[in-house]
C-alpha cells in the first residue's frame, strides 16, 4: 500500500461514496428488485430518494465491519443503521433499521468474497476484502491530495 493508508485513515463519507461507486461499476453485487420500493426502516415514512441507496448501504456495512475488526451480526448492524422514530407529540425513541436489506447486503458481500463467517458469530472481513477496501481508500487519499 502507498504509505500504509487504510480505511481508518480516510474520511468515512468520502470512502463510502467511492466504494459504493466501485460496487456499482463492478456490477457484481446483486441488487434485489424490491429495493426501488423498500424503506430502510420502520421509522421511515418514504423509501430513499437515491436510486443507488443499496450500494451506499453495502459500502457502509463493509466499512463498519472492517473498522470493527471482529464478528458483527445483523442485529448490531440494524441497531447501528437505525435512527429516531418520531412519535408525534411524544418523545422520540430509537428504532432499528430493516434487517432484510442488511441480510441481503451481507449475503451479496459474502458472494463477492469480501465478508466471511466469524467463528464466534457474525461476519468478519476477508483478507481479499481488506485488500480491496484498502485499495479504494488509497484512491480516495490520492484524490484528496491532488485536489
Amino acid at each position: 500500500m502507498a504509505g500504509g493508508i487504510t480505511v481508518k485513515d480516510v474520511s468515512a463519507q468520502e470512502f463510502i461514496k467511492a466504494y459504493a461507486a466501485h460496487l456499482k461499476r463492478s456490477g457484481k453485487l446483486e441488487v434485489p428488485e424490491w429495493t426501488e420500493y423498500a424503506k430502510t426502516g420502520s421509522f421511515k415514512e418514504l423509501s430513499p430518494y437515491d436510486p443507488d441507496w443499496f450500494y451506499v448501504r453495502a459500502a457502509a456495512v463493509a466499512r463498519h465491519i472492517y473498522v470493527r475488526g471482529r464478528g458483527v451480526g445483523i442485529g448490531a448492524l440494524a441497531k447501528r443503521m437505525g435512527d429516531a422514530k418520531r412519535r408525534g407529540t411524544r418523545p422520540n425513541h430509537h428504532a432499528d433499521a430493516s434487517t432484510n436489506s442488511l441480510r441481503k447486503i451481507i449475503q451479496g458481500l459474502e458472494k463477492l468474497g469480501i465478508l466471511e463467517q466469524h467463528p464466534d458469530g457474525g461476519r468478519k472481513i476477508t483478507s481479499a476484502g481488506q485488500r480491496d477496501l484498502d485499495r479504494i481508500s488509497v484512491q480516495v487519499a490520492r484524490a484528496k491530495a491532488s485536489a
